[in-house]
């Protein structure tokens, strides 16, 4: 495809891994590999799980739904790719699958960042106002909150690939990332990207500062109503509800958190370490949730168990 003049844009990127580590990367692509595998299988299980348990038919347990089926999602979008670079050589990508990958990225990320905003909003509700829960949290207003942080997510996500598309790119097509992360790819542009730049930086901040904002305010909105609770056994029963959520949003935000700073102000962090942690922030999350829930929530944990120990009783007999 050409333009007027003698430039000719490109039709591919060139996805190079982790500069500085490609002999190691056949290495790298076993515990990628794993975390794929612990992804697919925990979050089905947790989904399975919550499907066969009547007592677990919550807004919470709903909501812990949602986040599984988004993760496998979000792990299906970035790890195949990984794994052809790593393993088969095949680094090259098409320009539009770059952008689709692009946007499927940013929207499950934002899915997820909202879905631990509805959570929060979960336990604020049974903590703090526990007479209201099944009133305020009905099953249509659950279907709606998972609908707004759909379309929240495609609002936000959809300009990104689009302004990439009006950018001429003709000369540099080497990305040096794992996948087509938006600032990786919007450097490569022979053009002025300051409005490619100001739309990543506003939505990062707006999706961080928002979202933890909200989250920060539940909890402390919860911490102000389990300190007033006279007996200490209430109070750890009320905040051990909690537990499992305060972790999977630790696994969440804080490589996210790193990323985005190491990326914008970190010019001494080498690049391999930036690109490692920005994998992981893709991966990790997607892998531990269902390890955090599966050990935390009692009732998930009876209900596996359950089933296993079932299993095993019926090959016995």
């Amino acid at each position: 495809m050409t333009d007027n003049s003698t430039h000719a844009y490109i039709s591919s990127f060139f996805l190079v891994g982790i500069p500085g580590l490609e002999d190691f990367h056949c290495w790298i692509g076993i515990p990628v590999c794993l975390l794929l595998v612990l992804a697919l299988l925990g979050n089905s299980i947790i989904i399975v799980t919550i499907k066969l348990e009547p007592s677990l038919h919550q807004p919470m347990y709903f909501f812990l739904c949602m986040l599984a089926v988004n993760d496998m999602a979000l792990a299906f979008s970035v790890v195949p790719k990984m794994l052809g670079i790593f393993w088969l050589e095949a680094h090259e990508i098409d320009f539009n699958t770059c952008l689709a990958q692009m946007y499927f990225i940013h929207a499950f990320c934002i899915i997820d960042s909202a879905l631990l905003v509805a959570m929060a909003f979960d336990r604020y509700v049974a903590i703090c106002i526990p007479l209201h829960y099944t009133t305020i949290l009905t099953t249509t207003m659950v279907i709606k909150m998972g609908l707004g942080s759909m379309t929240r997510a495609t609002l936000m996500a959809f300009p990104g690939p689009l302004l990439i598309k009006r950018l001429p790119y003709y000369t540099q097509n080497v990305i040096n990332h794992t996948y087509c992360e938006h600032m990786a790819v919007v450097k490569l542009a022979s053009a002025n990207t300051f409005i490619n730049r100001a739309y990543g930086i506003s939505v990062a901040l707006s999706v961080m500062v928002l979202d933890l904002g909200l989250i920060a305010t539940s909890y402390i909105k919860i911490l102000q109503a389990v300190f007033q609770l006279s007996s200490q056994n209430a109070r750890s029963k009320a905040l051990g509800t909690c537990a499992a959520h305060v972790c999977t949003i630790l696994a969440f935000y804080t490589p996210a958190l790193f990323s985005f700073l190491t990326h914008r102000f970190g010019k001494k962090v080498p690049p391999s370490v930036h690109i490692i942690f920005a994998s992981l922030y893709l991966l990790v999350g997607p892998a531990v949730n269902p390890l955090v829930y599966g050990v935390k929530t009692k009732q998930i944990r009876d209900r596996v168990m359950g089933l296993f120990f079932a299993k095993k009783k019926i090959h016995e007999k």
